[in-house]
């Protein structure tokens, strides 16, 4: 008999040490691989200090094949798991589909931005889960400031330099910490305008931040987002997001060019490919992060619905501190399904809460003690170095340079709008304006090529221009876009409309043009997302027409994500 085949699908923060688990234990006597779309694991926790130029993108991101020496990385971003055929098929970066057999799955997907079925978020809000989202958020909230800056129209101006966040967990409130730190920075250094200063705003209908954390944790957490500046809104949300700001659940209407969705994850759609019982979108697992009559298939972190010892009846939540001790007892009892060892059922009880405030300001409650200021920055980064598996060194000397010398409010233009959609199944990868073969669009996660339709035809993805559009128009479109402070699609030449075509959707391939955009980079349509049955799309977004900044395209043969 051969060498065991383990596939672990993701590496995330349970797939990630599933993995170093697996390959010290298994001493190569076992063929590990790991089904990742990108080559790096993602130290999710410190993203809104990239976002607020804290920290370089490459420090949050450790390599895979440094990282676990003896496993097979294979890139690509999966789409359907045969548990009967035990197979997994999935896409390759270029497009091409694959399939990885298995003797043992580990199924480690983690989570996506939850959605929540509120007019106009999908369009004009963007999520926080991955680094291309991070690079994003960074780019835009220094382009308003310097648009703001050069602004004469007050209202104008004020809207540039208003932020919300929506969502007061931990992401929400970090991001709008570190960013009023950021855009504090930024506003020394440019022109002053009547007084204007930069606005940010966390939202949430909880009763208070951090509604998941001990009270004091809360109150400590309010407090000092409120001294910084922070306008705090319990029992408050978004009712509604245009283009020109967002409509508030009390009535009120803020003018503002930003919307950060921060209201929670839900699970990979993926898991529910496999067919098997699901608690509110995870995948039900036995004490053992066993599936129940699949013993070879095992799913971890927040994909898996794992027994909470310590509350019987319920589940252990969706956090990185479970979600990594959820892969090490996945690999035990992986390698016990193979005779290594004895297996070994999950119990865990949380040690403590860390929330970076910025500055020498956190809130944190080691082993039950509740801690602020200093003595609180001092623990909350000293958990995430030892938490860290790499990059260590880069972190702390970041920190330290950063003390003392001021941050760098550039845009280096990497990451576009269109390209992190809020919708999206995959925020760790950006979508690209051309897919395999040179088509835009991508590819999608089941593995098929991103033509939308049903006819085949090419996906309409937002791109401007087609051929045969006169140069002074695009140059035109382009100057009119950028006047309003937009980053302008790219200019894609794309072939002639096919005759007979049934999409009857404007796109690449038809020829037709969109109006200027003001303010905001609009995001070619979801194509290349993993498709979920969650309920009808509401169809093409007609009233887009009165919003110079559309955002996504909907298109009616792609069924709408919903929440979980």
């Amino acid at each position: 008999m051969g060498r065991p085949r383990i596939v672990i699908v993701g590496a995330g923060f349970a797939g990630f040490h599933a993995a170093r688990t697996l390959s010290r234990m298994s001493r190569n006597r076992a063929d590990i691989t790991v089904l990742n779309p990108t080559d790096y694991f993602l130290y999710v926790p410190l993203l809104p200090q990239v976002a607020a130029g804290v920290l370089e993108p490459r420090r949050v991101a450790v390599s895979l094949s440094a990282a676990l020496p003896g496993v097979r990385l294979v890139l690509g971003e999966a789409g359907r798991v045969d548990l009967d055929a035990r197979t997994v098929h999935f896409t390759g970066p270029e497009g091409d589909p694959g399939t990885l057999g298995y003797d043992r799955l580990v199924l480690a997907v983690g989570s996506v931005n939850k959605l929540l079925p509120v007019p106009g978020v999908a369009e004009h809000a963007h999520g926080f889960r991955g680094l291309p989202e991070a690079l994003y958020l960074r780019d835009h909230v220094t382009r308003q400031m310097e648009l703001a800056a050069a602004e004469d129209d007050p209202a104008l101006r004020a809207a540039r330099r208003t932020f919300v966040v929506v969502g007061a967990g931990y992401t929400g409130t970090e991001v709008a910490a570190h960013g009023k730190m950021y855009t504090d920075a930024q506003a020394h250094g440019l022109p002053p305008h009547h007084g204007t200063r930069p606005r940010w705003l966390l939202l949430d209908i909880a009763e208070r931040v951090l509604p998941e954390l001990d009270e004091r944790l809360s109150r400590t957490a309010d407090r000092a987002l409120r001294d910084r500046g922070v306008e705090v809104r319990m029992g408050t949300s978004v009712k509604e997001a245009t283009h020109e700001g967002v409509l508030l659940t009390d009535g009120g209407f803020v003018p503002t060019r930003t919307l950060v969705w921060c209201v929670g994850v839900r699970p990979d759609p993926l898991v529910e490919s496999t067919g098997q019982d699901l608690e509110r979108g995870r995948i039900v697992v036995d004490p053992y992060l066993q599936v129940p009559g699949r013993p070879e298939v095992f799913a971890c972190g927040d994909a898996a619905a794992v027994p909470d010892a310590h509350h019987p009846g319920s589940f252990t939540p969706m956090t990185a501190q479970h979600a990594w001790r959820h892969g090490r007892i996945a690999a035990i009892n992986v390698a016990a399904s193979l005779g290594a060892c004895a297996r070994r059922p999950y119990r865990h009880r949380d040690l403590g809460f860390v929330v970076d405030l910025g500055g020498a300001r956190a809130a944190a409650n080691p082993l039950g003690l509740p801690l602020s200021g200093l003595p609180a920055a001092a623990v909350t980064r000293g958990y995430h170095l030892a938490a860290m598996p790499g990059n260590r060194v880069r972190v702390a000397a970041d920190w330290l340079l950063g003390g003392v010398l001021p941050r760098q409010a550039v845009q280096l233009g990497l990451v576009r709008s269109w390209s992190v959609p809020l919708d999206t199944a995959s925020p760790e990868l950006a979508r690209v304006g051309g897919g395999p073969g040179g088509r835009s669009g991508g590819t999608c996660k089941d593995g098929k090529d991103s033509k939308g339709g049903k006819d085949g035809k090419d996906a309409a993805d937002g791109a401007e221009g087609a051929e045969g559009e006169s140069v002074t128009e695009i140059i035109d479109n382009t100057e009119k876009a950028q006047l309003a402070g937009a980053e302008p699609a790219p200019h894609t030449p794309a072939p002639a409309p096919e005759t007979g075509s049934r999409s009857g959707r404007s796109g690449p391939g038809t020829g037709a043009k969109r109006p200027p955009e003001t303010g905001r980079e609009s995001v070619p349509n979801r194509s290349a997302r993993r498709h979920s049955p969650r309920g009808p799309d509401p169809g093409p977004e007609a009233h887009h027409e009165h919003h110079p900044a559309p955002g996504p395209v909907k298109r009616a043969d792609i069924p709408a994500e919903g929440d979980s």
